[in-house]
């Protein structure tokens, strides 16, 4: 045992804080730059949105000397007699005493046309439906007393997307759940009592949009047909209430042999059954689908026969080190240090929102370089592409390839698209190269939007008529999966009957 002094040299990858800041800004989206961008001129004087004037000296000789001749002019001595006259007018008018008398003054009449007269564009706009307050407005003009009240604003509070009634425990952040709720709770928190309950949620339950507040699809169609005048005991309530699983199915047989009545009226009953509104909050949103507008980070511009990739820095503040303000707290010896740090700070700023900027740049001429066909054609001829063959491409990891397409925008002659769209899975064809699964998504969806809706194709038809158009060979499953993804029915629940 004895101890021995070693000097030994190795290589080692150390995240720096400065890297982690170009890491974290690279996966940013446009939104969340521009709100960095914002916290960053807030908390460092040094960083300014300003372009310094010295700048313009300094790349431009001729351009200063203009600018310094143009803010030597006094713009005093251009102005006339008349103007001077006037200016010493408006310094001498008592404001107060003006506009005491404009206040009492009578708004111009109604009949008076033009623009000018017209309320400000604010005004006209509309926002959306919200199932909560038409709720509560209809809560306001019914007649329920105060503990009805506190219980239907408690029930409408727990409404979901769909508009039925949640009364399901939620999850802690320690992993457990809260306790499911029944409207005997509800009624007690609110102050009624729980045999009154029911009866209050029944009315609830009429309100517009009607089946809205109720606990299963079954309770919403049966309140729909109650609504719709059918009585207890008739077909369509006694499907309902017993053979809904089968309707689901389309399985009209088995109610036949259950109910013991004939195939007409099981289909009777089910056209009116499928008029009933299985989700009564479709109509209405909590968020205005209208206003939410997608900024694109590039623009790719067709210029002749070449593709050309433009970065948009509309909205994006530019920064800037202030250097005049440095230099003067640079000579305070107790602020030197603090200085120092947000110098060194801003410039790792500037230099990592460039950084991005060349990045996102690169990676997506790569895309365009690669996806020329697409560009030019349409989705059809999408190719198969990994973030691997970027990486190789621009000299990158495909971490980081992942990290710039991530909530990255991409404005194409095409439309407009996420940057990871373009990255898909290879899917085989049978005499040709292979082809993107994106593209056999948009056949599936071709295929089923141009089938007889009386005769559904299934799945397995479809594996074979893009094996025969197209031939794209791919397993039943897979068209299973692609189907599910494009949120499209199996061919049993697509049939049509009536």
């Amino acid at each position: 045992m004895e101890i021995k002094q070693q000097l030994r040299l190795s290589q080692q990858l150390v995240m720096t804080p400065q890297l982690q800041q170009a890491i974290r800004l690279l996966q940013l989206s446009r939104l969340e730059l521009i709100e960095e961008v914002r916290k960053e001129l807030d908390n460092n004087p040094v960083l300014s949105e300003d372009e310094p004037d010295h700048r313009i000296r300094v790349n431009d000789p001729g351009e200063s000397r203009i600018a310094s001749e143009a803010r030597s002019q006094d713009p005093v001595e251009f102005r006339t007699a008349e103007q001077k006259s006037n200016e010493r007018a408006t310094r001498e008018v008592d404001w107060e005493k003006f506009l005491e008398n404009r206040n009492l003054q009578q708004p111009p009449t109604a009949s008076r046309g033009g623009f000018d007269e017209l309320p400000p564009i604010e005004q006209n706009l509309t926002k959306p439906n919200n199932l909560h307050d038409h709720m509560m407005w209809q809560l306001q003009m019914s007649n329920f007393n105060e503990p009805e009240r506190k219980f239907a604003e408690l029930v409408i509070g727990n409404l979901d997307d769909k508009g039925y009634l949640d009364l399901l425990g939620i999850e802690r952040p320690d992993g457990t759940r809260t306790p499911d709720l029944t409207i005997e709770d509800l009624a007690e928190e609110a102050g009624l009592h729980p045999d009154d309950a029911p009866l209050v949620l029944e009315m609830i339950q009429g309100f517009d949009p009607v089946g809205v507040a109720s606990r299963d699809l079954r309770e919403c169609l049966l309140v729909q047909a109650r609504f719709a005048g059918y009585e207890e005991g008739e077909t369509v309530t006694e499907i309902i209430k017993n053979h809904l699983s089968h309707l689901e199915k389309h399985n009209y047989q088995a109610i036949v042999r259950e109910m013991k009545i004939s195939l007409e009226d099981v289909y009777e009953a089910a056209k009116e059954i499928q008029s009933f509104e299985s989700r009564p909050a479709r109509n209405f949103t909590d968020t205005d689908e209208r206003t939410f507008g997608i900024t694109p980070d590039v623009y790719v511009i067709k210029d002749g026969a070449d593709f050309v990739v433009l970065d948009n820095d509309r909205g994006v503040q530019r920064l800037f080190i202030n250097e005049s303000l440095t230099k003067r707290m640079m000579k305070d010896p107790s602020a030197k240090e603090f200085i120092g740090e947000k110098l060194r700070n801003a410039q790792w700023l500037i230099r990592a929102i460039e950084q991005r900027r060349k990045t996102i740049i690169r990676v997506a001429e790569c895309i365009v370089e690669k996806q020329r066909e697409f560009f030019e054609k349409g989705v059809a001829s999408l190719k198969p592409m990994i973030l691997r063959d970027v990486a190789e491409a621009v000299g990158m990891h495909e971490s980081t390839i992942s990290r710039v397409t991530t909530n990255k925008y991409m404005h194409t002659p095409q439309g407009l698209f996420e940057l990871k769209y373009f990255f898909n899975s290879s899917i085989r064809r049978v005499a040709n190269e292979d082809i993107a699964s994106e593209s056999v998504k948009q056949a599936i969806k071709k295929l089923i939007e141009e089938e007889d809706k009386s005769n559904p194709i299934s799945d397995q038809q479809i594996v074979e008529m893009l094996e025969e158009k197209e031939g794209i060979k791919i397993a039943r499953r897979t068209v299973a999966k692609y189907r599910e993804m494009l949120g499209i029915l199996a061919s049993s629940k697509r049939k049509r009957l009536f």
